[in-house]
């Protein structure tokens, strides 16, 4: 079995596509920030700068999506999966002035999904 920590709707994949015909490589990044800050964000690969407390979830599209560890504490138990809705956001990210904003839904791993990713003992 192989695990995906982090996975993306239908939609997002669509609009993942079309953001990196426009930009080129992309990243993205959810932190514990305030506001918009707690949404995943999407980058230009290297315009923002991971920091050695980031967690590496997988990717998105094919594009690398970190999370700040503190976070990841709170989610490690958790699939990510990132949607996309019409609204406009307060961030940075690069669908905003698409009028549309990344967000995040979630599911509880299994037992035996915690136990394949070290989280649970046998």
């Amino acid at each position: 079995m192989s695990i995906q920590k982090v996975t993306a709707t239908e939609a997002t994949l669509a609009l993942i596509q079309q953001l990196a015909a426009a930009h080129g490589p992309l990243m993205f990044h959810q932190s514990g920030g305030c506001c918009d800050g707690s949404q995943p964000m999407c980058f230009v690969e290297g315009e923002f700068k991971i920091g050695s407390s980031d967690v590496l979830l997988g990717d998105i599209g094919g594009y690398n999506f970190y999370i700040a560890a503190d976070q990841y504490e709170y989610w490690k138990h958790t699939q990510i999966i990132v949607d996309v809705t019409k609204g406009r956001g307060s961030s940075f990210s690069l669908e905003i002035p698409l009028g549309l904003r990344f967000f995040v839904q979630s599911r509880m791993f299994t037992e035996a999904e915690l136990t394949e990713l070290g989280l649970l003992a046998d």
